[in-house]
């Protein structure tokens, strides 16, 4: 988990520009203004509802070992990241774009070191809890493979360490039965999906569909290396001007930044997924499913999951300080919006890669039961109040990594049927 935005400057930025008006303008007219449903998704709709208006469930294997459409139908299979040999990521321009000022002299000492070893063993032991929690719960645990991520890498356009494979929804994206294993857009990650691959083989040997999506070349061009950024002032102005520190000259995302309700998923221009991506995704799924574009008051939008997400059928909890500029679509269609209570974590605790807001970033186990922070007892009782069981779990010193439950985990298998939530 992590979150600021940018056109290049100059020739680059003209072209960008002149991709973004080309390309999607027949989508977008303006940061603010852009419209909530695609022209793509309205194809889609109109195609979809015309053409199987009764149709409940998508042609899945009987025995396939991969399907979830949602965020909260049952959930019986999941992926748990590691934090074992996790390493602090160069301190690169996109880097610096995701990270708050007052980290940047703990990036320029440590990266390409290991993250405090004291803080690792703590965050370590919290997921292995966490996992055997999840078991007692009825899950199936699947766990990445431990690598060497200080292990130096060159490619023809750059040269960087690895991070680590903590965090599976930030790179991997479940569809129904197919896995969808994002580009990513930091050098750092570049080889974090081989950390994945064993699980992913297995999966795919037994009947499920996978895509990797055009990995990006992460030359220079893809950043805006003069990114102007030195306070979070700055950061809220160039966010406001639908401005990012990755630019259209290849396609980039992370799956963190997409959210499934269904046939309907929803995404975010953020600083690690620009619109190329998108506009791949959009026709890598449609028609049967609809992808759109929604927008926040984010200083630094980096993962949806914690400023947008969607815990149960018609219920969204939206982060009161980022407010969703689409929101009353959400409402007309009858989706109850949550304000999650203030986070409890304390100003002192490290949080180098992601805000306090991690504690609306919850794992839910199914429309009843959700996994939530021990230590955030209001938002315990936010859930309480709304008749959800809370099993507590204290992921402290892991949260620091850059990532809640939701971040932690990608669901590979929930009890449920593909659906429509907005028609």
């Amino acid at each position: 988990m992590l979150r600021v935005r940018c056109l290049r400057g100059g020739s680059r930025g003209a072209e960008a520009a002149h991709y973004i008006g080309s390309r999607l303008g027949r989508v977008f007219t303006g940061w603010v203004q852009r419209s909530f449903w695609s022209t793509q998704a309205a194809t889609a709709s109109q195609n979809t509802c015309a053409a199987d208006d009764n149709k409940a469930t998508s042609p899945v294997p009987k025995d396939c070992p991969v399907c979830s459409y949602n965020e909260w139908d049952p959930l019986e299979e999941v992926i748990v990241g590691r934090a074992e040999n996790a390493c602090v990521p160069p301190f690169s321009v996109e880097v610096k774009a995701n990270t708050y000022e007052k980290y940047w002299g703990f990036y320029q000492t440590f990266g390409g070191q290991s993250f405090p070893k004291e803080h690792l063993k703590k965050a370590i032991a919290e997921i292995e809890e966490m996992c055997n929690i999840l078991k007692r719960e009825g899950v199936i645990v699947k766990r990445p493979d431990a690598i060497d991520w200080s292990v130096k890498y060159k490619t023809p356009d750059f040269e960087s360490t690895g991070m680590y494979a903590a965090m599976p929804r930030d790179i991997l994206l479940v569809v129904g039965n197919e896995i969808i294993e994002a580009p990513m857009a930091w050098r750092a990650r570049f080889f974090e999906y081989r950390a994945y691959r064993r699980i992913i083989k297995d999966y795919f040997n037994r009947g499920a569909k996978w895509t990797a999506a055009p990995k990006p070349t992460m030359a220079d061009e893809l950043y805006d290396q003069d990114y102007p950024i030195c306070s979070v002032e700055d950061r809220h102005k160039l966010a406001a001007q639908g401005k990012f520190v990755t630019t259209e000259f290849e396609p980039c995302f992370d799956a963190a930044d997409f959210i499934r309700a269904g046939r309907d998923i929803f995404v975010q221009r953020s600083q690690v997924t620009n619109y190329m991506g998108i506009e791949w995704m959009m026709r890598h799924l449609a028609p049967e499913y609809r992808v759109h574009i929604i927008s926040f008051k984010d200083p630094n939008p980096m993962h949806i999951d914690a400023t947008f997400n969607i815990i149960g059928p018609g219920l969204v909890l939206s982060n009161p300080d980022r407010p969703c500029h689409q929101i009353e679509l959400f409402k007309k269609a009858g989706w109850t919006v949550i304000r999650p209570p203030v986070p409890l974590i304390p100003d002192d605790h490290p949080l180098w890669m992601s805000s306090k807001w991690l504690s609306m970033n919850v794992l839910m186990l199914d429309e009843k039961r959700v996994m939530v922070d021990a230590n955030e007892t209001s938002i315990q009782k936010m859930f309480e109040n709304l008749g959800i069981s809370t099993i507590k779990v204290n992921i402290r010193h892991a949260n620091s990594l850059g990532g809640g439950f939701h971040c932690w985990t990608c669901d590979i298998r929930r009890c449920g049927t593909l659906q429509s939530y907005f028609d």
